[in-house]
């Protein structure tokens, strides 16, 4: 669990920072999640965004995402969420 304080600070940093990542019609597949996994090992923090063709909301999809990743939802906005995992490999942020 992270802090508000350190929310807010993951919150700054995430608005800096492109979308690079999409959900789309097909939903959230496997491969979606092992290449979101490998940019959460290599960035610690992802912003993702919902297309309106996606049969999740960004709310519910930042949900399974924390869920199935082990990773902490920093903030939903709109239709993009931003996800934050610390791991070995991702520089420290917090």
């Amino acid at each position: 669990m992270i802090t508000s304080k350190q929310r807010a600070y993951l919150r700054g940093l995430g608005s800096k920072i492109n979308a690079l990542h999409q959900i789309g019609k097909d939903g959230i597949s496997d491969n979606f999640i092992n290449a979101i996994s490998d940019a959460l090992d290599a960035n610690a923090l992802v912003k993702i965004h919902v297309l309106e063709t996606a049969p999740y909301t960004a709310r519910e999809a930042s949900i399974e995402m924390t869920e199935i990743l082990g990773a902490e939802c920093v903030q939903v906005i709109g239709r993009k969420f931003v996800l934050y995992r610390e791991s070995e490999n991702s520089p420290k942020l917090l």
